[in-house]
């Protein structure tokens, strides 16, 4: 069987929704790939929306759990992991069903298989029924995302053994959990965890915790997940993971030995390319098996496409759906959406949770830009105070003569939802994008927004 189209998209996470959505809407005959028996991608199925269900519903629970008018209540009462997967659960089937009427309202056709390139301009599709499906098109979007990587030497088959994938599928409360790997998915789950009471050993490759945020903002994530019980090792690295029938024990290089019920793998990932035939068309990948692109998201062959986690960072949801409706604007067009990419937000749903957007302190120091500081803590803001929620803080850095807004870092609560007011600000021009704004305009009270003004004032009183 074989079919003509403009534009296919292997892969329906945020990448290709977006890379497909937007070529419809202009009119195109696209179809869209996927080999898993759901929509949604790793994102919907083991990525973003589960954990971050699963997040918000250990969030409340160790919330109630603080407050004390319902703490005696919930004393002695058993709480366990495979009942809060289920909300998880129910949050991907609504995913699921919505992003399929996208598909099913804008006519894209939706083939089940997986993909592979058998010349420049086809692609063979392996149906579930092992049938073969041909399609011809002008252009290709590969957006097959990325999974958890795997060293040869760790034995993942092994059932006391995990990684963010297969995490989700446990089926009891361990007692204590050690996670190898600081970095977004391992601080996030660490957070998680903890929440249900576990035992956490949170084992970090590198020197600190998230070294691409700003300093001030990973000393007080360091202190806060110390707080809540996360014992934390920096600059280790395994030597050996030894399974057993009861437990897990991880031999680090600096001669440590850590035992736990668990371990979850949280060190690194691998793009999903090997099964699509890039040698066909003349495309290589890197060590991590992701594929290179130019602005445009073309790889070597212009007219195939790549965006999201299989082309490496940010591996954002968010910035992986912008890149493919931008990627689909060159193909349409010739003109790529820059706006779309710049200053993207970055979101990290740790306890308490981390948005930031611009530059950072260290970076301003090093082009010797003359920058200033605003402050806000949370614990005076009367929102927080009601919320129970006071611990954090909204800082700003701007340009001590022009007042410019230069960046934005914020930890505490609604963290990622904070961050949009200055993402707002600061995409304007000229004197728009300016602290005056924050110390001139009236917010709701009491309100978490309210932190902005208090900020802007604060800097201001510095100069």
């Amino acid at each position: 069987m074989k079919a003509q189209y403009d534009i296919v998209v292997i892969g329906s996470g945020p990448g290709g929704e977006g890379a497909a959505m937007q070529a419809a809407k202009a009119g195109k005959k696209v179809a869209l790939v996927e080999r898993f028996v759901q929509l949604g991608g790793g994102c919907t199925h083991w990525g973003t929306i589960p954990s971050k269900a699963l997040r918000e519903a250990l969030q409340k629970l160790a919330d109630f759990r603080r407050d004390p008018l319902f703490n005696k209540t919930l004393h002695g009462i058993p709480f366990h992991y495979p009942d809060f997967l289920r909300t998880a659960e129910r949050v991907i089937d609504e995913q699921v069903n919505m992003r399929t009427g996208f598909y099913e309202r804008n006519q894209v056709d939706i083939i089940k298989g997986t993909a592979r390139f058998v010349s420049r301009g086809t692609l063979v599709v392996t149906r579930p029924d092992r049938t073969e499906y041909e399609l011809e098109a002008d252009y290709f979007v590969i957006a097959t995302g990325s999974r958890p990587y795997h060293p040869d030497d760790v034995d993942f088959h092994h059932t006391r053994i995990r990684d963010s994938d297969t995490i989700l599928q446990l089926d009891e409360t361990p007692r204590s959990l050690t996670i190898y790997g600081a970095g977004i998915i391992g601080c996030e789950y660490a957070s998680i965890f903890r929440n249900l009471g576990i035992k956490i050993n949170l084992i970090n490759t590198r020197e600190k915790l998230l070294a691409f945020l700003d300093d001030e903002i990973i000393d007080a994530l360091g202190y806060f997940l110390r707080e809540q019980g996360i014992l934390i090792r920096h600059s280790e690295r395994y030597l050996k993971v030894e399974p057993t029938e009861g437990e897990v024990i991880l031999h680090l290089e600096s001669g440590k030995i850590i035992k736990s019920d668990y371990l979850l793998w949280a060190n690194g990932r691998t793009g999903n390319t090997e099964d699509l035939g890039l040698d066909t068309v003349g495309l290589t990948v890197n060590q991590r098996r992701q594929l290179e692109v130019n602005g445009n998201f073309q790889t070597e062959q212009p007219h195939i496409y790549a965006v999201g986690d299989v082309i490496g960072p940010p591996a954002l949801a968010s910035a992986a759906y912008d890149q493919g409706r931008s990627a689909a604007r060159h193909m349409i067009t010739g003109s790529a959406v820059p706006s779309l990419l710049h200053r993207i937000p970055q979101a990290i749903y740790t306890s308490p949770e981390i948005s930031s957007i611009g530059a950072m302190e260290r970076e301003l120091t090093e082009q010797k830009v003359p920058y200033e500081v605003g402050h806000s803590q949370f614990k005076n803001l009367a929102r927080a105070q009601i919320a129970g929620q006071t611990a954090g803080m909204l800082k700003i850095l701007f340009h001590r003569e022009t007042l410019e807004i230069l960046g934005i870092h914020c930890f505490g609560y609604q963290a990622s939802e904070i961050i949009h007011i200055g993402q707002a600000i600061m995409s304007q021009q000229g004197n728009l994008n300016n602290l005056n704004y924050f110390v001139n305009t009236t917010f709701n009270y009491p309100t978490m927004a309210e932190a902005y003004r208090v900020a802007a004032l604060n800097g201001l009183n510095r100069l």
